[in-house]
């Protein structure tokens, strides 16, 4: 039993040094695993709290500043969120807008988005793929269309109606316009169009014009010229009910080559042999009898005189020509004579 026992106290001290080796290298290990951790929380604290002081010292700086406006403040604090980013889009686009005026593109940006939009509805099958124009006579199809502003880009959806509509009738040839959009792309147009009625000749220029006295064409084409002419300030509003007057002496109408209006009053004659008639101011239906009467009685017209005055009421005043006056001077002068030597 001792020598078992001695055994084991000698096997027991053989051990302990390795043993107490391997305890101090653990204990080793942990003590450097806890410096490291310490060194890594004072690093982490040194920045924490250098972070805090640069924080600190902005908000100082910040506090130092003015106060912010009271209506900033309550502006920050009851508008919604995004209503900055909204008022800097709207003021990008006024921005936009005030360029595009004052550069004077407003025109051709309008035109353009006219042209995009027409451009899908076109590609979406509203294309103008017909046109019916009814009640033209006087304007071509390609010119009824471009004044009512329809090309071949137009497309039926965005097609303006009223707009096609005024646009036709500001034209002076037509004096009414009915337009119509049949879907997916026929375009029907009615027109009710003004008739050439007279010339109208003042300050030098020749017009053609309607019945009503809208210029219809400033310059005069040889289709025209058969109509009747009508010259002075007033005579295109005068013009209708005077002619109307005229037409119903045939006799005084058919030699009448034109109808003067006289201080916006009255009335003269230019017949086509030059011959000059004055009608009065009123009563002229009277004054046109009585010219239709000397002229298939006397054959009125056919002399050899350049005007008749019928201005005053109780009489009418021939005036002769150059020659027809020395022929009439001389044979009173030899009518002088006879009488001179009769009584001799």
């Amino acid at each position: 039993m001792d020598g078992a026992g001695s055994l084991t106290r000698s096997l027991f001290r053989s051990l302990r040094p390795q043993a107490d080796l391997k305890a101090a290298a653990v204990g080793a290990v942990v003590l450097l695993r806890e410096w490291v951790q310490d060194k890594r929380q004072q690093r982490l604290q040194a920045a924490r709290t250098a972070a805090k002081d640069k924080i600190k010292s902005r908000a100082k700086a910040v506090v130092e500043r003015e106060p912010t406006p009271r209506v900033v403040a309550l502006v920050e604090r009851y508008l919604p969120h995004r209503v900055g980013l909204g008022m800097t889009v709207l003021l990008l686009i006024g921005s936009c807008g005030f360029g595009i005026v004052k550069g004077g593109h407003l025109q051709d940006f309008v035109t353009a988005v006219s042209n995009a939009r027409n451009a899908l509805a076109n590609s979406a099958g509203f294309r103008i793929t017909s046109v019916v124009i009814n009640g033209r006579k006087q304007l071509t199809q390609d010119e009824i269309l471009a004044i009512g502003g329809v090309s071949g880009r137009s497309s039926l959806l965005f097609l303006d109606a009223e707009a096609v509509r005024d646009k036709l009738k500001a034209n002076p040839w037509i004096a009414d316009a009915t337009v119509l959009k049949l879907y997916p792309g026929q375009l029907m147009i009615e027109l009710t169009e003004r008739k050439a009625f007279a010339l109208w000749q003042e300050a030098g220029r020749l017009s053609v014009i309607a019945d009503d006295g809208a210029v219809l064409e400033p310059y005069v084409s040889r289709r025209f010229l058969s109509l009747p002419l009508v010259v002075g300030k007033g005579a295109d509003t005068q013009a209708r009910d005077f002619l109307a007057l005229l037409a119903r002496y045939p006799q005084v109408n058919s030699v009448t080559k034109a109808a003067i209006f006289v201080g916006e009053r009255r009335w003269n004659l230019r017949l086509k042999d030059g011959l000059d008639i004055r009608l009065p101011e009123q009563d002229v239906g009277n004054a046109l009898a009585m010219l239709s009467k000397l002229d298939k009685d006397d054959r009125l017209f056919s002399r050899d005189i350049v005007a008749v005055d019928m201005r005053l009421p109780d009489r009418l005043v021939v005036q002769l020509s150059e020659d027809a006056a020395k022929a009439r001077e001389d044979q009173f002068k030899d009518k002088k004579k006879k009488k001179a030597g009769d009584s001799a």
